[in-house]
């Protein structure tokens, strides 16, 4: 009986990582959607995201029944809970992911980024996958070390984010209000894809050491200061 419920705690980490497997790969087929105007591709982004959305429903379903079956306490319960947390996260990345293939499905056969703005999108686009790919690392690997460094990581994420609103502020801004908007939207899905990624990490290392991220990494204060 407890092989079998290990068993299932086990295919809900296989769960989540297959999750952060499919978002990771959504935001970097919707960015590809988005920068060459494919509206097949984007279709096929928007499409995909039921999985994701299938495979929470499925994950909350047997989280919520080992929880009434089982009644786990100490690690075990922190397995189930975290778990619920992350397929959250995840679901929400999905999302993203789909948002940036509506936004190019909505300006087919048009692309709503200029071309001035191509290498920076590319680069944000795949920089989240690279995030979430390590998210998916972190899930099996349980390296806390390496769930601590996401967050540095980000912070490229959010250097790419400014570098959007730079030129969204310079005067010589030239492609109107619409594209402004679009651009804006953009920045933020894939800077809110990032921070899910991060947060997917450090609900890892809670899971592993049963302390947020956040204590772990205070800097050790100067005895007698």
């Amino acid at each position: 009986m407890r092989d079998a419920y290990h068993e299932e705690l086990d295919s809900i980490g296989e769960s989540l990582v297959e999750m952060a497997r499919l978002v990771g790969s959504a935001i970097g087929r919707a960015t590809t959607s988005m920068l060459d105007a494919d509206l097949k591709l984007a279709e096929s982004v928007i499409a995909a995201d039921q999985k994701v959305d299938d495979l929470q429903h499925d994950l909350e379903a047997r989280a919520i029944a080992l929880l009434a079956r089982q009644q786990p306490v100490a690690t075990d319960l922190r397995i189930v809970v975290t778990s619920l947390r992350m397929s959250a996260d995840l679901e929400r990345s999905g999302d993203l992911a789909q948002h940036v293939a509506k936004l190019a499905r909505l300006r087919f056969p048009d692309t709503a980024v200029p071309r001035d703005l191509h290498a920076t999108i590319l680069e944000m686009g795949q920089l989240a996958q690279r995030l979430m790919a390590k998210a998916a690392e972190v899930i099996i690997t349980k390296d806390v070390d390496l769930a601590l460094q996401l967050e540095q990581d980000d912070d490229e994420m959010d250097q790419l984010h400014r570098t959007l609103f730079q030129h969204l502020m310079d005067d010589r801004w030239k492609h109107g209000i619409e594209t402004a908007v679009d651009v804006t939207l953009l920045g933020r899905y894939y800077e809110r894809f990032a921070d899910h990624a991060v947060s997917v990490a450090k609900r890892v290392v809670y899971l592993v050491t049963g302390e947020h991220a956040d204590e772990l990494q205070q800097p050790t204060q100067v005895e007698g200061a």
